[in-house]
């Protein structure tokens, strides 16, 4: 693996000759020292991954000195292998803070990029660094937790509460080291990060305004760059990095930066190192905490109301509908049950169908309809447990309008389709894979989106059930792959649509902008919401396979519920 190393590290040479010529003082904490214990690095040791397929790499274990296997070590994982945590003088960084108390103990484990080797000697390797580091996603959050991290746990323990985790790496390491944190902080809460590469190679320019609009996570930030960094067609490292801070700052992240005349390359960051990974650490162990952002425009989270899980057993919950009398009706895939949370929080089962649910509606009448698309049926499902067929339909997404007819969407047939209240269906429109309908507080505009694309398309409804006037009216960020990978929508009093994403619940206003994006209850994908609750300010999701509920500062209008007139909105 020697040429591999030499590889990467070639790799990581900067190219800005404007920088070159900087020194900065070693700092002390990098020095060694005759009186302090020193831990040990177990490594080299290869790893092959599967969610990046082919790819070779090593990684390296830094044991603390004093490591008890009993009382499990905080962690701090290093991207750029040996390489970066050598250049940064790390192990000896390590060793002085650790025996000074500055940081916490802890176990480092510093995971070079994976490479494909080379088909045969007239062929290059395939080099996954810019892949693996500067691409937008999880993918490679969940190389680190599901495949590297429980390899390195066969050997050696460490914590897994998130506050006790430190995540850290330079340039294109660095953005990696902040989207393994921003995608996962349920694994990651510290961030070290030194020229940043949140500029257009990958998507990363996206980052200041995701960081604005999704809800704040749980996440600490030390950014470092300097002026001479490259300035080159992907962006403007200089820039792209204070552009990261005004936007940390506007949405109340707890962050930190040291900015210099520097260019591209690991001298100022080895530099700041200490002084970094002792703000990272300040307080521990108290839990990382966000500080006061800038007002939104629009504000519909309610200060101290997280998730709080309301229904979980008896098989993972798919979907979920509020009722008019309070409850709320949700449905399980496995066990094809339909059960009912009543407003004293008391689960009870309603009705057991034969075949899977993927949606429910409610009626005004106070029944659901479950879409069971392999049956090719919507039922209707009684307050008292009566299963009748209410329609022959595909549809596996629909809601309900005050007067009984309603709109639904089959995604496997790309079909936009209307009922009435006797459960004649028709459809009405072709789109591509639609998934998500809401209907405005007015009733007279319906919101479709779906699985592809970013675009929600909008409708007039017609007083005879139909829809005309379709425009791409909603826009909707998307993954890498150019997906919402859209689930289900919903409506408040004010005209916002509540559209579950694979980014997120993404709040639109009523001219189709996305305001702020919040944040799902768990690491899983949210599959459908509803507003509910006793004054309709509480919005229900399915995520993970379990129910959860959280009070919003809004009013949400279910679809079966009168019509009224929204306020006129900020143009």
């Amino acid at each position: 693996m020697t040429m591999l190393r030499f590889a990467l590290a070639m790799l990581c040479v900067s190219a800005n000759a404007a920088g070159q010529t900087e020194e900065y003082p070693t700092p002390v904490e990098a020095v060694e020292r005759g009186d302090v214990p020193k831990g040990t690095l177990d490594g080299p040791h290869e790893f092959r991954s599967t969610l990046f397929p082919g790819t070779v790499r090593e990684y390296w274990v830094y044991v603390p000195a004093g490591y008890d296997p009993q009382s499990p070590p905080c962690l701090m994982v290093v991207q750029d292998g040996i390489n970066k945590a050598r250049g940064w003088k790390l192990p000896t960084v390590l060793d002085n803070m650790i025996h000074d108390k500055q940081i916490p103990r802890q176990l480092g484990v510093f995971v070079s990029p994976g490479v494909v080797p080379a088909a045969g000697e007239q062929s290059q390797p395939r080099f996954n660094r810019s892949f693996e580091y500067d691409s937008m996603g999880d993918r490679y959050a969940r190389f680190l937790v599901e495949e590297l991290l429980p390899e390195v746990a066969k050997t050696w323990t460490f914590s897994d509460d998130p506050n006790d985790r430190c995540i850290a790496g330079s340039s294109s390491g660095g953005i990696c080291a902040f989207t393994a944190a921003w995608e996962r902080p349920d694994q990651f809460r510290r961030v070290f990060c030194t020229v940043g590469t949140f500029v257009g190679l990958r998507g990363g320019n996206e980052y200041p305004v995701l960081v604005r609009k999704c809800e704040r996570r749980p996440i600490r930030i030390f950014l470092q760059d300097g002026s001479n960094d490259l300035d080159i067609y992907a962006g403007s490292w200089w820039n792209a990095n204070q552009t990261m801070l005004s936007a940390m700052q506007f949405s109340g992240y707890d962050v930190k930066h040291v900015w210099g005349e520097g260019g591209h390359n690991n001298k100022h960051g080895a530099a700041v190192l200490p002084e970094g990974l002792k703000w990272l650490w300040r307080d521990y162990p108290q839990p990382v905490t966000n500080v006061p952002g800038k007002p939104r425009r629009t504000n519909v989270l309610a200060g101290g109301h997280p998730w709080q899980m309301v229904a979980s057993g008896g098989g993972p919950v798919v979907s979920c509908a509020a009722a008019p009398d309070g409850s709320v009706w949700f449905a399980d895939r496995s066990g094809v049950r339909i059960r009912r949370l009543g407003p004293d929080e008391t689960v009870t089962e309603i009705a057991t169908l034969e075949h899977p649910v993927t949606r429910l509606a409610m009626t005004p009448g106070g029944h659901s309809l479950a879409c069971c698309p392999e049956a090719g049926a919507i039922f209707k499902v009684t307050a008292n447990g009566v299963v009748d067929r209410f329609a022959a339909s595909t549809a596996d997404s629909l809601l309900v309008l005050p007067g009984g007819n309603g709109f639904a969407t089959d995604t496997k047939n790309g079909q936009l389709q209307s009922f009435t209240s006797s459960g004649s269906v028709q459809q009405v429109d072709e789109l591509f894979r639609p998934t998500a309908l809401a209907i405005s507080p007015d009733r007279s505009t319906l919101t479709v989106a779906g699985q592809n694309g970013r675009f929600c398309h909008s409708y007039r409804v017609t007083k005879d059930g139909g829809v005309t006037h379709r425009q791409e009216y909603g826009w909707l960020h998307v993954t890498d792959r150019l997906k919402s990978a859209a689930t289900a929508a919903s409506v408040d009093v004010a005209g916002f649509t509540y559209i579950s994403t694979a980014l997120g619940i993404q709040v639109l206003d009523q001219l189709g902008r996305v305001h702020l994006i919040i944040n799902s209850p768990s690491a899983s994908r949210v599959n459908d919401l509803t507003f509910g609750g006793a004054d309709g300010s509480h919005l229900f999701v399915c995520a993970g396979g379990r129910l959860y509920a959280r009070r919003l500062n809004a009013t949400g209008l279910c679809p079966w519920a009168p019509a009224v007139k929204p306020p006129r909105p900020r143009l």
